[in-house]
């Protein structure tokens, strides 16, 4: 039986400042001076700007200009979820001509439509993205509610809650039951439906991140001003509590792309922005630490991790590394939040000098929650965890007169675009009817393979539905390139498969070089509102050569479910079962150290599952050995100028792992 007393009608609600200002004198430093920002929702609503008629007219326009004229996936989304959203932006803009300024209704209910058409077509690269005051904000609860199965039942738990939050029976761990008086799984259900996941798995991901956090970039602030939420505290007493949404602006994001700027790291975006948003306000909502870390360079080790430690990195909130024990022995594990980082290669030689002080019989990398962001970045990666060549995913248009101005125009990488390789074929649809280009890579495929093997030991992917865009692109070149086991926590990845790009690059890209296009379809935005749109469209390699990743996605070698455990617990029964799958998989050695007196090379080898090690120089072959596990010395004379050593090994024939250097 409840103890919660009823809550009388008649009672006066005390004002919401009084909660905002609870948490801003207990927030961390490092966010508290950011989050003078908050407000309850009614207050920001009221703040919320006036687009005109013909401010709201230029959005449908452009609208429809992406859309018809830019989407890749507009044949597939059409087909597979049955929508027209051409002709639902074309009774929009009829209604709009028919409008006047008195009739024109609520600026509210107009940012409500398009959402909900670009929201039609399921593909979270293509957005409606709002204007200010909407854009730099979030709404959220000051906790956050996750899933967990036990015996086939979802069960839902509150989990992180934010610094300065304080009640005497909510507390991490309370089971929620009900929203505002719906069952909770329904509520997932709801929430998902008003998300564009690709699939199933993804929309209810998707849902569930919606119930205490939306970011009003791309989606409008919940309907109810507070939540009325039934749970089940520690004691497992039913009670009900009442918060308050707020909204706060987002910290300003750091070394991420830009992406309305006119280069190539805008060009080779694949990012989930709504995830990225939200892996944002994670961070400054419940790990503000890794804001202050971020702020600071700090001291960076080349010490083996110790059992257990976290490694130091500069790279706070994108990358996280430790030594993990378990009941089946020291592995690493890496978490990857974002590919959004402005210079792939550092990211890429991060990631390498955190590899190489864990421990070296196992790996664990986790990209749960990951919604992408520079391509290069996730491709580049591959190569530093097989000894096998990485074939970058191909990429695609859709043939259209649009695209093939934009490809014509860029065709000689004046400011760092290449649209070079796709102009012939797009001119050649004219003639064949081609629906789509030729697929060519956005890794270059010497990027893709520079640095080659760092990493020799096994290697088990933690994915889940909330992994998309460029962290599909990562997954399915894993397994698609036979990697490692992918562990999922869900049937399939977000399956978002495609470049992505903004309205703001489309309309540079008509601009520069000067002159500018005097034809452009593109027009400035009003009032900071962009949108964006799936610009190529990207497809599998290997066993899966040809078949796209949008709508599909990468489905895992096995499946689990996270625990309550996991979600109170730092994932601990998650890593340990990653790390059963470890001890099942062959563990590798091939260290080299060398030192060089004229054209004489000695190598210092160390190797371990391997029995046989052939060595090239530039290319060319030089010497091949049968070797047993241990130390080998020795030596080799090097041609003239010869430039980069490459060891290959392998075991009973197969090539297994791989080594190289710069001379």
């Amino acid at each position: 039986m409840s103890k919660t007393k009823k809550r009388s009608t008649s009672r006066k609600r005390k004002p919401a400042v009084s909660t905002h200002l609870k948490f801003l004198a207990s927030a961390h430093p490092a966010v508290r001076s950011h989050m003078t920002g908050t407000a309850d929702l009614p207050t920001f609503l009221a703040s919320a700007g006036a687009l005109t008629l013909s401010q709201r007219r230029r959005l449908v326009e452009q609208a429809l200009v992406l859309i018809e004229q830019n989407f890749v996936h507009l044949p597939l989304k059409e087909s597979m979820h049955g929508v027209d959203p051409i002709q639902k932006l074309r009774l929009i803009e009829h209604r709009l001509n028919e409008s006047t300024t008195a009739t024109m209704g609520s600026e509210y209910e107009f940012h409500r439509e398009m959402i909900e058409v670009f929201t039609s077509v399921r593909d979270l690269h293509t957005n409606y993205l709002l204007p200010a005051p909407f854009a730099d904000k979030i709404a959220y609860l000051p906790f956050d509610i996750e899933e967990y199965i036990d015996q086939g039942e979802p069960h839902y738990i509150a989990t992180h809650l934010m610094q300065g939050f304080s009640h005497a029976h909510f507390k991490s761990g309370v089971e929620v039951r009900t929203l505002n008086g719906v069952p909770i799984r329904r509520a997932v259900d709801v929430s998902a439906n008003e998300h564009a996941g690709s699939n199933l798995a993804a929309r209810h991901a998707r849902g569930i991140d919606g119930l205490t956090i939306r970011a009003l970039r791309s989606a409008l602030p919940p309907n109810a001003m507070w939540v009325d939420i039934g749970y089940v505290d520690r004691n497992g007493v039913s009670r009900e509590m009442r918060q308050d949404w707020l909204v706060s602006p987002l910290l300003p994001d750091t070394g991420v792309v830009d992406p309305d700027a006119l280069d190539s790291n805008a060009a080779s975006l694949g990012l989930d922005v709504e995830a990225d948003i939200k892996q944002q306000a994670r961070k400054m909502l419940y790990a503000p630490q890794a804001v202050a870390d971020a702020k600071r360079r700090r001291r960076l080790t080349r010490r083996a991790a110790s059992p257990g430690e976290t490694l130091v990195t500069n790279m706070s909130g994108i990358l996280n590394a430790k030594s993990v024990t378990t009941p089946s022995g020291e592995f690493g594990y890496i978490r990857i939040y974002s590919f959004n980082v402005n210079d792939p290669a550092a990211f890429i030689d991060e990631f390498t000098r955190l590899a190489e002080l864990l421990p070296q019989d196992g790996l664990i990398v986790d990209v749960r929650g990951n919604g992408g962001g520079h391509i290069y970045a996730s491709e580049g990666l591959l190569q530093l965890l097989t000894p096998v060549e990485i074939t970058p995913e191909p990429t695609q248009f859709i043939n259209t007169a649009l695209n093939g101005k934009i490809c014509d125009r860029h065709k000689m990488n004046v400011v760092g675009i290449d649209l070079g390789p796709w102009v012939e074929s797009i001119k050649r649809s004219v003639e064949t009817g081609a629906i789509y280009s030729r697929g060519y890579p956005i890794t270059p495929p010497e990027v893709a393979n520079a640095r080659g093997q760092k990493y020799h030991g096994p290697v088990v992917l933690i994915t889940d539905a909330r992994c998309y865009s460029a962290t599909d692109i990562f997954a399915a070149g894993f397994k698609d390139h036979e990697i490692g086991h992918i562990l999922g926590v869900a049937d399939n990845t977000g399956a978002g498969g495609a470049n992505v790009w903004t309205h703001g690059l489309l309309h540079e890209l008509l601009r520069r070089p000067a002159p500018a296009d005097p034809d452009t379809p593109y027009k400035t935005l009003p009032n900071g509102a962009n949108m964006r749109v799936a610009i190529r469209r990207t497809l599998r390699v290997g066993e899966q050569s040809g078949t796209p990743v949008e709508d599909l996605g990468v489905t895992p070698h096995s499946r689990y479910s996270l625990s309550r455990v996991d979600l109170l617990e730092s994932n601990r029964e998650l890593i340990d079962h990653a790390a059963t799958l470890l001890t099942s998989m062959p563990v590798r050695t091939l260290r080299l150290m060398t030192s060089q007196t004229g054209s004489s090379l000695t190598m210092t080898i160390t190797t371990a599952g391997i029995d046989r090690l052939d060595t090239y120089v530039d290319g060319r072959p030089l010497d091949s050995r049968d070797v047993n596990d241990g130390n080998h010395l020795y030596t080799i004379n090097l041609p003239d100028s010869a430039a980069l050593l490459e060891l290959a090994g392998y075991k009973n024939g197969d090539y297994v792992a791989a080594r190289k250097q710069v001379l």
